[in-house]
C-alpha cells in the first residue's frame, strides 16, 4: 500500500500534479492531465502552473503533520491504535521500515519537484510574455520557491541533513556524493527566501484577489527567520520578523478560540496556511485534509451525525499542568477537549484536585467528549465544533483549514531573537511578548527573558507543526523531553532515514548505520 516510489518515476508524477486548474485556492477543482502538448504561447494559462503547486502543497497526507509533531512534550501519540510504530516514535524509539517515515519523505520530495517542474514550466510561458507577463511569471516562481522552502524546511527539521533539489531533474539527487547539512539546507532557504521576496506581493495573504492566501513577501520572510534561528542567526531573525512588524500589516486575531475554527479562516494573524473547502455546499465535491486523526474516539456531537475521530494525538499531561499553572483560561480551552476520565486523572493528583469551572467534557459550542481507550485528552486547535460544519457534511473538521503559520509566533521569535542580543526595530521584546499574553486574557511582564519567551512559545504553539520540540532540541534543552518515562537524548533528535529511502540512495545509509 505504500510502495516507494522510484525516484526516475517521480517526473512522471509531478507533471501531472503541476497542472491542477482552479479559480481560487479555497476552492481547488480536479487537475488536468499533462499530456505534453501545452501551448506555452497561452501565457495566459501560466497561472495554472503556480495553482498546480499549491494544490500539490496541500495535499498533505493525513501522517504528515502528525508525524512531523509528535515529539514534543505538549503532545503524545494516542495509545492502543494500530499504529504502534507512531506511538513509539513519541518515545524516541524509531523504526526506520515504518511507513510513516517513508511518507513523510517521499510525499514532500515528489512536491519539491512538482515546484521545480512548474517553474519550469513559468519559464517557458514567459517566453512568449510581454513584459506584464514575464514580471507575473517572476511572481508565480517566487511563489513556488517559498512553497518548496516550507516544505524542504520541515523535512530538514525531521531529519537534519536532508537533499536539495536545485531542478525539476530527479536524476541530479541520484549523482549526489553527500548530503547537505541542517545548517547548508537552511542558509539554502535563507537565500532563496532573498531571491523571492522583490517579486512578491507586498500585502498579507488575505488581501490577494488573484489567489486568496496565496504567499506573499511576508510569508517568505517568514521563513527567513525560520531558517535562521535554525542556524542561530538572532539578529537576520529579528530582521525578517522586525520587517514583518513594522509593516503594520499584521494583527493578532482577537478571539484564540475561534482562531483556530471556521471564523479564523484567512485571518489578518494568518502568514500561511493550507486551504480547504466544502464549497458551501453539503454535498457533493470538496476539498479537505483528514483530520479524523487528531478527534476523540467518542463524543456525543450537537450536530447529529458528526462523525468522531481516532484520537492519535493526544495533548500531554505535562502540557495541561503547565496551563494549569498559569492560570490559563482561553488557551488551555482551544488547545484541550477534555474527557471525564481525563479530568479525574488530572485531579488525582492532589496539586490540581481543585480545577477551574470551566472546564469540562463539553465545549462552549455543545459537543460532548465522552471516554475513550485511546487517549484522555483530543487536540482542540484541530477541532471544528460541529455546529461550525457546513449542514450535510459529516466528516471531522471537515471545511477547516490548516495553519502553519501566523503572526503570534513571528512576535515571539522576534522576542526570543532578542533575548539572545539581536537588535530590533520598532518593537521590544517585552511589547511582542505581551501582545501575545493579553490577546490570551493575561497580564503584561516586563524584563522578558529567554525561558519566558519559551514559556510563551509553549502555551501559544503547542500542537502546532511540532514548534515546541523544535525549540528544545535547537537550544539543547533535551531534559524536558524526559517526562511520562521517556528519556531524550540528542542522538535522538533526527529521525532515521526511512529504509526505503537508503535503498535508492545508499549514501544516506552513512548516518542510519
Amino acid at each position: 500500500m505504500f510502495n516507494t516510489i522510484k525516484i526516475k518515476s517521480l517526473l512522471v508524477l509531478v507533471l501531472v500534479a503541476a497542472l491542477g486548474c482552479s479559480d481560487k485556492l479555497d476552492e481547488p477543482q480536479e487537475n488536468n492531465s499533462f499530456t505534453g502538448s501545452t501551448d506555452f504561447t497561452k501565457t495566459e494559462d501560466m497561472k495554472l502552473s503556480i495553482i498546480g503547486v499549491y494544490a500539490a502543497f496541500q495535499s498533505r497526507g493525513w501522517e504528515q503533520p502528525l508525524l512531523i509533531g509528535v515529539r514534543g512534550d505538549d503532545v503524545n501519540a494516542g495509545g492502543l491504535g494500530d499504529q504502534q510504530d507512531f506511538a513509539e516514535t513519541d518515545k524516541f524509539n524509531y523504526n526506520k521500515d515504518y511507513w510513516m517515515y517513508n511518507s513523510l519523505w517521499e510525499n514532500i520530495y515528489v512536491d519539491i519537484i512538482a515546484a521545480h517542474t512548474a517553474m519550469d514550466q513559468i519559464k517557458r510561458y514567459q517566453d512568449f510574455a510581454n513584459n506584464a507577463g514575464v514580471a507575473l511569471g517572476n511572481q508565480y516562481i517566487a511563489e513556488a520557491k517559498v512553497l518548496r522552502a516550507i516544505m524542504l524546511f520541515h523535512i530538514s527539521q525531521v531529519w537534519g541533513d536532508v537533499f536539495i533539489p536545485e531542478s525539476s531533474d530527479t536524476s541530479e539527487l541520484l549523482a549526489l556524493t553527500s548530503v547537505p547539512t541542517q545548517a547548508e539546507v537552511m542558509q539554502h532557504l535563507s537565500d532563496q527566501m532573498d531571491e523571492a521576496i522583490p517579486n512578491l506581493p507586498d500585502m498579507r495573504p488575505n488581501e490577494r484577489t488573484d489567489l486568496p492566501g496565496g504567499v506573499t513577501k511576508y510569508t517568505a520572510l517568514a521563513i527567513k527567520a525560520l531558517a535562521n534561528q535554525e542556524l542561530g542567526n538572532y539578529q537576520a531573525v529579528a530582521d525578517a520578523a522586525g520587517q514583518i512588524i513594522s509593516s503594520g500589516k499584521f494583527s493578532l486575531y482577537p478571539d484564540f478560540y475561534e482562531l483556530f475554527k471556521t471564523p479564523g479562516k484567512l485571518s489578518n494573524e494568518v502568514l500561511l496556511d493550507m486551504q480547504y473547502s466544502d464549497f458551501g455546499q453539503g454535498q457533493g465535491d470538496r476539498e479537505g485534509h483528514l483530520y479524523a486523526p487528531y478527534g476523540p474516539q467518542n463524543w456525543t456531537p450537537a450536530v447529529a451525525g458528526a462523525s468522531s475521530g481516532w484520537g492519535f494525538y493526544e495533548p500531554s499531561m505535562k502540557f495541561i499542568k503547565f496551563m494549569l499553572d498559569r492560570n490559563e483560561t482561553v488557551r488551555l480551552e482551544t488547545s484541550v477537549l477534555f474527557t471525564n476520565r481525563g479530568i479525574a486523572e488530572i485531579q488525582a493528583d492532589p496539586q490540581y484536585a481543585s480545577l477551574p469551572s470551566w472546564i469540562s467534557n463539553t465545549t462552549r459550542d455543545g459537543d460532548r467528549i465522552n471516554d475513550y481507550a485511546r487517549a484522555l485528552f483530543a487536540s482542540g486547535k484541530h477541532y471544528l465544533p460541529s455546529n461550525q460544519l457546513i449542514p450535510g457534511r459529516t466528516a471531522y473538521g471537515s471545511n477547516k483549514n490548516y495553519t502553519i503559520l501566523r503572526y503570534a509566533e513571528i512576535l515571539l521569535m522576534y522576542a526570543e531573537a532578542l533575548t539572545h542580543g539581536a537588535n530590533g526595530s520598532g518593537m521590544t521584546a517585552d511589547q511582542a511578548v505581551n501582545l501575545v499574553r493579553q490577546r490570551a486574557g493575561l497580564g503584561t511582564i516586563s524584563g522578558v527573558t529567554l525561558d519566558q519567551v519559551l514559556n510563551e512559545k509553549y502555551a501559544e504553539l503547542s500542537m502546532e507543526w511540532g514548534k515546541r520540540y523544535f525549540d528544545l532540541i535547537r537550544l539543547g534543552r533535551a531534559n524536558e523531553l524526559n517526562y511520562d518515562g521517556r528519556t531524550f537524548s540528542m542522538d535522538k533528535k533526527y529521525l532515521p532515514y526511512p529504509q526505503g529511502q537508503v535503498d535508492q540512495f545508499p549514501i544516506l545509509a552513512q548516518r542510519n548505520n
